[in-house]
């Protein structure tokens, strides 16, 4: 609970430094994540799934990797430190898509999204997550609003990947 993280404006800027335990207190103190969709050439989209034991979202199925950027550490840094312990993926080539404030009751995250194609080996974190697989398109959109996939990975993918 004492990592620290960077508190960020809306643009990313960093204006202090807040610990994990502050930033998820309820007080809604801007701190940046970075997100990865992880694509394989046929287009299909790999998630994760969330363990019983997360306090949010238990047992949903969510971005393939996401975390919080440590204090110091840029978003690419973070990114790949990320995929790494929790896909166990170290040669990939990502593309940032954007930003966006995402606000709940709890916590407000900048998040960066970061796409990138990949088909190789991956190997999910029995410690993080819950296993993964590979969805389609079609199967993303009939699981849509039923519960299955986490809000926050609903409204993202509908963002940068539905238009």
């Amino acid at each position: 609970m004492q990592e620290l993280f960077p508190v960020v404006d809306d643009e990313g800027n960093v204006t202090g430094s807040v610990t994990r335990g502050e930033a998820h207190s309820g007080k809604r103190i801007l701190h940046p994540v970075v997100h990865l969709h992880l694509f394989n050439s046929a287009g299909e989209l790999y998630l994760q799934r969330r363990p019983l034991w997360k306090d949010i979202q238990p047992g949903k199925w969510d971005t393939a990797c996401g975390g919080h950027m440590a204090y110091g550490e840029t978003a690419e840094e973070a990114l790949r430190r990320e995929v790494s312990e929790e896909l166990g993926i170290t040669d990939f080539n990502p593309v940032a898509l954007g930003h966006y404030v995402f606000d709940s009751i709890r916590e407000r995250e900048l998040v960066y999204v970061n796409r990138t194609t990949y088909d190789g080996p991956v190997c999910p974190s029995s410690e993080e997550l819950d296993g993964g697989r590979f969805w389609s398109h079609d199967e993303l959109m009939l699981s849509m609003g039923k519960g299955i996939l986490t809000p926050n990975f609903e409204q993202e993918y509908k963002k940068f990947f539905c238009s």
